[in-house]
């Protein structure tokens, strides 16, 4: 039998536990809650979201892209590199099925059809961050947020001959692709701050902060440099410091396994070690953003708010990268249209066998792109923190940060 709670007793015991601190469920109420909704930061905050997130809809369609559906269920989702308490999943029809931490897999089935240029949408994101090991309030975490998702055709017709026999060529390609991976998300930032500073200055003045008009292109910087420079910890606030725009690049992190890393495979049939990829051979970009403070005009704390990536896109890598990355124990062992260790796969058999399908010509159909995803309230919080705004929580209005409360009431 289960010891888990039900959501009455949870809140009996929460209750319980509120009266022992000399507190009323009342009292609690109004205090986290009602003050905020009554307030003027989530009115002001509120509307630079409104302002912000129509901007980046009306780029997005206005570029060619298409809206797609939300996907919050599936039998796969994305693993992460980092650390969350775990993945979680719901029972429906004798079938278990996971709730998507990000819609990376489903938008990448979405660009099959080779007419759609990309997509877009404003995905749900559930993921189970793990409680600050200090106790300290970090901030920025959210266990369940809004991310602006993007997945763009690259449409180079590049072959798994051409990957291993004719390296320059191909990272000639995935330059020029990373430059305009970098461009379009330049565009698509710049476009949405101007819609914000032109429709809400007197919301950003209420809140204390300033946006400056962008200017591309963005200060970049490579994950080797700064890590030499500054170390793995806290490095996009330290890069901050150094950097006198509202945002800036990182890029080349070892991290996810889609994210491109090439030549990962070798003509010989063998691999590079995990030691040897530098940041130039990891085609991956992260966004950081940080605050401008109207009455001293400094910047506060750095921030990520968008990560990307050109994808991994070949049926080889892709098993290779997910094996390695410790996510399926074992190769897909495809025979007669089935695969005969689909069990042992988990969640990814139809995902791998979507990756191995191939059109009557005998190409690839599964899709070259590049994309990333925009954390809505992350990059609020990141261009509002200051004076006002202190936490993420004072930007949602339901905000769920592992780091406030023991239950969430909403």
């Amino acid at each position: 039998m289960s010891e888990e709670k039900s959501i009455g007793q949870s809140l009996h015991s929460f209750q319980a536990a509120l009266t022992e601190d000399g507190q009323t469920l009342k009292d609690f109420m109004e205090q986290t809650y009602c003050n905020k909704w009554t307030g003027d930061a989530i009115y002001h905050a509120m509307a630079v979201r409104t302002t912000l997130v129509n901007a980046m809809h009306n780029f997005l369609t206005d570029y060619g892209l298409f809206n797609m559906e939300r996907v919050q269920l599936s039998p796969v989702t994305d693993p992460l590199a980092h650390d969350i308490e775990y993945t979680p999943s719901i029972s429906y029809k004798g079938h278990t099925y996971r709730g998507t931490h990000s819609m990376i897999y489903s938008k990448l089935l979405a660009c099959f059809n080779k007419k759609i240029k990309g997509i877009f949408v404003d995905s749900p994101n559930i993921r189970l961050e793990i409680e600050s090991a200090t106790g300290n309030q970090r901030g920025k975490y959210l266990i369940d947020f809004s991310q602006m998702d993007i997945e763009v055709q690259r449409n180079r017709n590049i072959g798994m001959d051409e990957y291993l026999n004719n390296p320059k060529k191909v990272t000639t390609i995935l330059n020029e692709d990373m430059e305009q991976a970098i461009s379009f998300f330049e565009a698509l930032i710049s476009y949405s701050i101007k819609a914000v500073i032109n429709k809400n200055d007197d919301n950003l003045k209420a809140l204390g902060v300033a946006l400056e008009e962008p200017k591309t292109p963005f200060p970049r910087y490579r994950k080797d440099e700064i890590a030499k420079k500054f170390g793995t910890a806290a490095y996009e606030k330290k890069t901050g410091k150094i950097t006198k725009a509202q945002f800036f690049w990182i890029t080349g992190l070892l991290r996810e396994n889609y994210d491109l890393i090439y030549p990962y495979l070798k003509a010989d049939g063998s691999k590079n070690k995990l030691t040897d990829f530098t940041s130039e051979m990891i085609f991956n970009y992260d966004i950081c953003a940080q605050s401008l403070q109207r009455d001293t005009n400094t910047y506060g704390d750095a921030y990520e708010i968008c990560s990307g990536a050109i994808r991994e896109w070949l049926y080889e890598p892709i098993i290779e990268r997910l094996i390695d990355n410790k996510i399926i124990p074992a190769r897909p062992r495809i025979v007669g249209g089935n695969i005969e260790n689909i069990e042992e796969l988990e969640g990814y058999g139809p995902f791998l066998m979507a990756a191995a399908l191939k059109n009557a010509q005998g190409q690839p159909l599964f899709p070259e792109t590049f994309g990333g995803g925009i954390g809505i309230e992350r990059m609020l919080f990141a261009l509002c923190k200051g004076s006002v705004i202190s936490k993420v929580d004072d930007i949602t209005l339901f905000g769920k940060n592992p780091d406030s409360h023991p239950l969430y009431l909403f």
